[in-house]
């Protein structure tokens, strides 16, 4: 997982359960989350193959162009990524684990942005997890779409994931290339010596320019101090 705010559901959602394989919705405190309420959903996947928003957050609706509550988590996922995605929710329901979605959204005109989405599994009532606690976070510079809705979504990965699973590191940055003494030029230096008997000379290596900045500044010197 890239983006911190799926690190900090998954972690909430472990407080939650508290021991127990997955917590219920009914313990799910809106306040808990506040700060990204308006990218979280509930999703209903008693049947797997029809998952459909119960709850989602007006970021969400707003990315995607329409309320999603009642409407299919499938709506906005390209056809050839649903089985996939429907073996994934299954097998999540059945580990008890939360899965990570990767994807590439797509703008109706063509701009599109990184997005991953978490699902962590719930109960509602006794029995068998059935529902979802999600979050979909945006990667990239949403501004770029120029304010049109996710048209649909590429799935590029997925994976069950852990409760400590340690946030990607970016990557360092090259290293600068290596100097060439003897090609680099070398640039104007001070070096200050201290007289404790007298007063502190100014030794320097200068060039033309720098002879016409100390002409100018009207800096005295001792003969034989500069070369």
């Amino acid at each position: 997982m890239k983006h911190r705010n799926c690190h900090l559901l998954i972690g909430y959602w472990s407080r939650l359960r508290a021991g127990r394989d997955v917590p219920d919705q009914s313990e799910i405190d809106p306040r808990a989350i506040k700060r990204m309420l308006s990218q979280v959903f509930i999703l209903d996947a008693r049947d797997a193959a029809r998952p459909f928003y119960r709850l989602a957050g007006t970021m969400l609706c707003d990315r995607f162009g329409l309320e999603l509550r009642g409407t299919s988590f499938f709506a906005h996922w390209e056809a050839q990524a649903r089985d996939r995605l429907v073996l994934l929710l299954r097998q999540s329901l059945q580990m008890k684990l939360p899965v990570w979605l990767s994807a590439i959204g797509t703008t109706a005109n063509c701009a599109m942005i990184e997005m991953e989405t978490v699902l962590a599994p719930l109960t509602s009532g006794p029995g068998a997890p059935q529902r979802f606690l999600g979050i979909v976070q945006f990667l990239g510079d949403f501004s770029q779409s120029g304010g049109r809705a996710i048209a649909y979504e590429r799935l590029i990965e997925s994976r069950m994931i852990c409760e400590h699973e340690p946030l990607d590191q970016p990557q360092d940055p090259p290293p600068p290339p290596p100097c060439d003494s003897h090609h680099a030029a070398r640039p104007p230096h001070l070096r200050l010596v201290i007289s404790r008997d007298g007063p502190a000379p100014l030794q320097c290596d200068i060039d033309d320019p720098m002879r016409s900045l100390l002409a100018a500044l009207e800096i005295s010197r001792p003969a034989g101090q500069v070369r």
